[in-house]
């Protein structure tokens, strides 16, 4: 069992590197967190508060965040069968997240990575994607912080998608030979 954390503020590029991976490797597949509240449906599974509240209660949340007026989950049930169908591909923001998902499925080996771009880039890509809450997407970016212990780090504005997913698979067969599943 093995999986890829793509970590970095908004806009650095998760979901199109991990489009990336997808298009090179059909073993990739983006885990859709949790989402309870309002904004952008698509690549989620959408949750009522009572069904986030069972799995507070059951032990089965990972992480949990809230931003942009919604709250975003990594589950313990939907990640060990994400790792099971293939290698999940997660994306996160807060060096805390990470810690939680690599440590929440025993036997689970992690290539994370850091994507991370300019700030005036990360504002270009906000706008140009058509997202009208720019200064929301702009604070949550300067919140982000560094991930000093990333297994790679990729700027995304200097490294196109396709070299990025490759040097990511190619990273995780690495990891995959360290991984007793392997």
């Amino acid at each position: 069992m093995r999986g890829v954390i793509l970590y970095g503020p908004p806009a650095a590029g998760k979901d199109t590197v991990a489009r990336e991976l997808q298009r090179l490797d059909e073993r990739f597949h983006t885990f859709e967190r949790l989402k309870c509240g309002p904004g952008r449906t698509a690549g989620y599974r959408m949750a009522t508060e009572q069904e986030i509240e069972q799995l507070r209660a059951s032990g089965g949340i990972v992480w949990e965040n809230g931003r942009y007026g919604a709250v975003y989950v990594v589950d313990r049930p939907a990640l060990r069968e994400s790792l099971d169908d293939g290698f999940p591909v997660v994306h996160l923001g807060q060096v805390e997240a990470v810690r939680a998902v690599v440590e929440a499925v025993p036997g689970a080996a992690w290539l994370v990575v850091s994507l991370w771009c300019p700030r005036d880039v990360a504002a270009a890509r906000v706008v140009g994607r058509g997202s009208t809450d720019l200064d929301a997407r702009l604070r949550a970016w300067d919140e982000t912080e560094p991930l000093p212990d990333a297994d790679l780090t990729i700027n995304t504005a200097e490294v196109a998608p396709e070299q990025a997913a490759k040097a990511i698979s190619g990273a995780l067969a690495s990891v995959a030979r360290g991984c007793p599943s392997g």
